[in-house]
């Protein structure tokens, strides 16, 4: 049900009418098309109704009659006539038994409101952002565009051979070229590519007549593990598919230039795509050769070849295997056997074929499943709605487009259909009424011999266009929403002050706020702390009397509560750069979140204003970028990196004696151990495989998981936990990759447990609270778990834990990506803070109350959902009336800490604490 909806049902019936909307002696539109009377019931008003069949007895039923519903509801609701109750009353009754009870009713209510959400879903206009061309490194013209969802990145492809990789931010991260052993010829091109994200690779199909499969797993340029050769036609479109529900079943579908259909089915896809030569274990990085007849002959035993050739010699412009039909779906610009359908039978060896045909031929199409429509965008200016089972005739047309149609792809939740036409419009139709509610002509670039490329990340609201070697993006904007939102701009960070009670804030537009815990009011902010640039993390000294944040721009700030900037710590020398964390320790600041070393800061050295960093003594130990740490008194320093390894050090002497991963562990014996490691990875992070003796610890090791599925991007000791020592239970937690939560004992050296926190949704973030009773994770989705610690993991256990801990709370209180977590108490209550990319702060506790978000002063100040003691209640009231946002005005001292204003918030004492404390 809608949120408006859920409105609509709370508002009901005026007071003192006699049915809503039909008071008074004005004229609405309304009156003309009057409301129905399901849509007016108020929630009070279902209450009522309820009451009234609710049974004496518990296992009895009450059913009633069509004229005792009449008469008993006018009398309980108050009002309504007895027509429109005896309407509602037959709607419910679809079976016509003659009596209907509260299920049935409550159905008919929940459908009505699901349907009523569809048809305003199919109506909703995206709004979109400029159109923006991404700097690419692409010489010749884009063939395609993926995104791989198990590591949240695009690839592309272009016709000589570049793959690019780009984040989630759309950031190229890097590019190089895909090639073979033949490859090198100047007239050899990539025709296409595909995702295997079940085994984790890709697949590129080239005009020598062969389709090389390539290994994701490797950080440098991927190994191409086998290559197909001997097909007759040169294939010019591929189509991947594999089972969610059983990942050893998969399809490869692939179309050439002379009307051939083929596709290659594995049955054992996770052990192995084809039959690997006898000895071929012993050099893994080997390419394996196989040859399209070997396949035809059956010697593959994992997997079998199906084809066809309806389409006599003409291009195949497109293919797909759709599991919903059991059948491949082909087509070409040819006007007889335009579509193909090959199903298959029972034995699943065999196709049987069916065709319809398009005038003139058409260019691409899309298949819904839920609408079970085929869409065809066609060379003869028509879009083509097919029921794939009725090939005589298409079951709708829409018109609209002056030229020929080059693209059609679904927009499946909303039930909406994008079409893309040579003349660069772009219209959007609603597929229930056949009509085009939006029309897009952007100023695309001009061009006689244009090759477009269009794919519709859905996911993301996102809808790439190619033009020959260039590639737009259209990016819907944010639904409007009527949430309050703290922040102009996404919240990257949130901190908990328990010195000021104050809860401290970052954005991606360089604004750090300041609010009361007690009432989300806003108390001061600073604007422009970094220019522009977006401050991606923070951190508070051990007294909470500095504030630190890191920026893109490679800086880190350190700050007083009145807004003077103390020192510039110049992290990226000079250079932009990711920070994820900033960990304040006694004596240095470490940083990471952009490479595979540790960047620190001596205290030593904070005489002065701009602070360079120092040489980290234990040099490089990681493999990926280092994105989280975490420390334990009185000298253990974790790191966590994007492979998936956790480094132990020695944070007095800065070495590191330990490498910890889900799959295997590590020994670092001496500096010489790793020595190799760091000539692997000279100028760019690797993640080369484990060696021997550490495949033996893990004997899949990275071969069942994606790059980037094991990433540790946050980690915690577990300090409260004092007996651990004794009983060998966990103390340290780890969390990110594809939502998975870890406990490890870091003195055994041992991976005591792991679970699923959050499925399908990528890498996640946790917190913790000071006692380790509750864990709070937070995914991409806005979702957030609170889970009871308290007892998990306490004993050291030979076997691995899976059993996920007891689950407290699982509510969505975001509408996008949870960016940072934090735990605190007030006031007895343990509540759990959380900042989103959708502008908010949001605020509850573990036991279950409501979720407020900050900037609700007014509804925090009555509620007092905290149930604060008087006193303080008494002094939120006159705050609120007293204090308003002050925007501080942002001034760097370039002096020694020594020349601080009497007013700062650090007295002298300070100066002389063991404990760090900024200066």
């Amino acid at each position: 049900m809608s949120y408006q909806n859920a409105l609509e049902l709370n508002k009901g019936p005026q007071p003192g009418s006699k049915s809503p909307g039909r008071a008074g002696g004005t004229t609405t539109d309304k009156e003309h098309c009057p409301a129905l009377l399901e849509n007016q019931l108020s929630v009070g008003d279902f209450c009522k109704i309820q009451n009234a069949f609710e049974p004496s007895e518990p296992c009895q039923t009450i059913c009633m009659s069509r004229e005792e519903f009449m008469q008993r509801m006018t009398e309980i609701v108050g009002w309504g006539t007895k027509e429109e109750y005896g309407e509602l009353f037959d709607k419910v009754d679809v079976a016509q038994d003659g009596f209907i009870n509260w299920d049935k009713l409550t159905s008919f209510m929940l459908l009505a409101l699901y349907e009523k959400d569809e048809r305003a879903k199919a109506t909703v206009v995206p709004q979109w952002k400029d159109l923006e061309f991404l700097p690419v490194k692409h010489k010749d013209t884009i063939q395609k565009v993926i995104f791989l969802k198990s590591s949240s990145r695009y690839l592309t492809i272009s016709k000589e051979g570049l793959l690019g990789i780009w984040g989630e931010n759309l950031k190229l991260q890097e590019t190089f070229p895909i090639t073979s052993d033949t490859t090198k010829l100047k007239h050899l091109w990539v025709t296409s590519l595909v995702s295997l994200e079940n085994v984790n690779k890709i697949a590129v199909a080239f005009t020598s007549k062969e389709i090389c499969f390539y290994d994701l797993l490797s950080k440098g340029e991927f190994p191409c593990q086998y290559k197909l050769q001997g097909l007759k036609g040169t294939p010019i479109c591929m189509e991947y598919w594999y089972d969610p529900l059983d990942a050893n079943e998969s399809v490869l579908s692939f179309g050439d230039i002379t009307g051939k259909v083929q596709a290659i089915a594995f049955t054992a896809a996770l052990i192995s795509l084809f039959e690997r030569p006898a000895g071929a274990h012993e050099d893994e990085e080997a390419t394996v050769t196989i040859s399209w007849a070997e396949l035809l002959s059956g010697y593959h035993k994992c997997c079998y070849t199906l084809e066809h050739n309806l389409h006599h010699g003409d291009w195949v412009r497109q293919v797909t295997y759709n599991a919903s039909l059991d059948a491949i779906i082909s087509s070409t610009t040819s006007n007889t056997n335009t579509v193909v359908l090959a199903w298959r039978e029972k034995s699943r060896k065999h196709l049987k074929m069916t065709s319809f045909n398009v005038a003139e031929g058409i260019h691409a199409f899309d298949y819904h499943s839920q609408l079970n429509l085929i869409a065809t965008a066609g060379i003869n200016n028509k879009v083509c709605l097919w029921n794939p089972y009725v090939v005589s005739k298409p079951v709708g047309v829409l018109w609209g487009h002056s030229a020929s149609v080059i693209a059609v792809q679904f927009f499946a939740a909303r039930k909406q259909l994008f079409s893309f036409s040579k003349d660069k419009v772009l219209r959007l139709w609603d597929i229930q009424h056949q009509l085009s509610i939006q029309r897009i002509a952007c100023s695309f670039p001009k061009s006689q011999d244009l090759r477009c490329l269009f794919h519709f990340d859905e996911a993301h609201g996102r809808l790439f266009i190619s033009f020959n070697n260039q590639l737009a993006l259209l990016a819907m904007k944010s639904e409007a929403s009527t949430r309050v939102k703290s922040h102009k701009t996404a919240v990257t960070c949130v901190l908990y002050n328990s010195v000021l009670k104050q809860v401290i804030s970052s954005d991606v537009g360089s604004t750090v706020s300041f609010w009361r815990i007690d009432t989300g009011q806003k108390i001061k902010q600073f604007t422009g702390c970094h220019g522009n640039a977006e401050i991606s993390t923070m951190a508070l000294d051990a007294n909470e009397t500095r504030l630190l944040t890191g920026s893109t721009d490679g800086t880190i700030k350190v700050w007083d509560f009145s807004g003077y900037c103390h020192h510039t710590l110049n992290v990226g020398r000079e250079g932009a750069v990711d920070i994820s964390q900033i960990l304040v320790l006694k004596k240095t600041i470490l940083v990471t979140g952009w490479e595979r070393a540790i960047t620190v800061f001596r205290l030593q050295n904070f005489n002065h204003f701009f602070i360079q960093p120092e040489k980290w003594k234990g040099g490089i130990e990681h493999r990926g970028d280092i994105l989280c740490a975490a420390f334990l008194p009185p000298q253990t320093l974790v790191t966590g990196s994007y492979d998936g390894e956790i480094v132990l050090w020695n944070n007095s002497t800065e070495k590191a004696h330990y490498v910890l991963h889900p799959d295997y562990q590590r020994l670092l014996k001496s500096k010489s151990d790793t020595e190799p490691q760091k000539l692997l990875g000279a100028g760019r992070s690797r993640s080369p495989r484990p060696g021997p003796n550490q495949a033996a610890l893990g004997a899949h090791s990275l071969e069942t998981h994606t790059e980037g599925n094991d990433a540790v991007v946050g980690l915690h000791f577990l300090e409260a936990r004092k007996t651990t020592a004794k009983t060998g239970g966990a103390n340290l937690v780890s969390c990110g990759g594809s939502g998975y939560v870890r406990f490890w004992d870091t003195r055994k050296k041992q991976l005591l447990a792991e679970f699923l926190a959050h499925g399908g949704v990528g890498s996640i973030i946790m917190s913790t609270d000071k006692s380790n009773q509750y864990l709070a994770t937070g995914d991409l989705d806005g979702r957030l778990k609170i889970w009871d610690i308290e007892e998990y993991c306490l004993n050291s256990s030979k076997s691995k834990i899976t059993q996920a801990p007891t689950l407290i709370r699982s509510f969505r209180p975001h509408e996008d990506q949870i960016s940072s977590l934090e735990m605190c108490k007030l006031g007895g209550h343990l509540l759990i803070i959380s900042s989103s990319a959708d502008c908010s702060i949001c605020v509850t506790d573990v036991c279950g109350a409501s979720v407020w978000i900050f900037g609700q002063a007014k509804h925090w100040q009555t509620e007092n959902w905290f149930s604060l003691p008087k006193r303080d209640t008494n002094l939120m009231k006159s705050d609120i009336q007293e204090e308003s946002i002050r925007e501080i005005p942002l001034l760097s001292k370039k002096e020694s800490w020594l020349d601080l204003p009497e007013h700062s918030l650090l007295d002298k004492k300070n100066k002389d604490d063991t404990t760090f404390n900024l200066p």
